[in-house]
């Protein structure tokens, strides 16, 4: 085995071991009954910064196909995303739900 350094802390690594990127994960809305198409676009554009352009487009995708993707990010990141969203749709008394998806 073998010693980096890395930010005056020493790693040690093996010697087939390599640091990879992290995988992106893509966070996708899911279509329901309730949800107000209003509500969904206000979501997209206060969680996922979404012009209101791009947010109409997203909306009318969950509305239509069902689900719509909403954007890729990193397992943390997606997953705070998605935490948002169901905390915000509960606050609001809608059952608006995403899922986080390997992209």
């Amino acid at each position: 085995m073998s010693v980096r350094e890395l930010n005056e802390t020493n790693i040690l690594l093996g010697d087939d071991q390599e640091l990879k990127e992290p995988g992106d994960y893509v966070v996708v809305l899911l279509n329901d009954d309730y949800t107000t198409k209003d509500f969904v676009v206000d979501v997209l554009r206060m969680i996922f910064h979404k012009s209101p352009e791009e947010a109409n487009r997203i909306m009318l995708s969950v509305h239509n196909s069902g689900r719509g993707v909403v954007g890729a990010y990193t397992w943390d990141i997606a997953n705070t995303k998605a935490w948002q969203v169901h905390s915000v749709a509960k606050e609001h008394d809608y059952p608006l739900r995403c899922v986080v998806e390997e992209a």
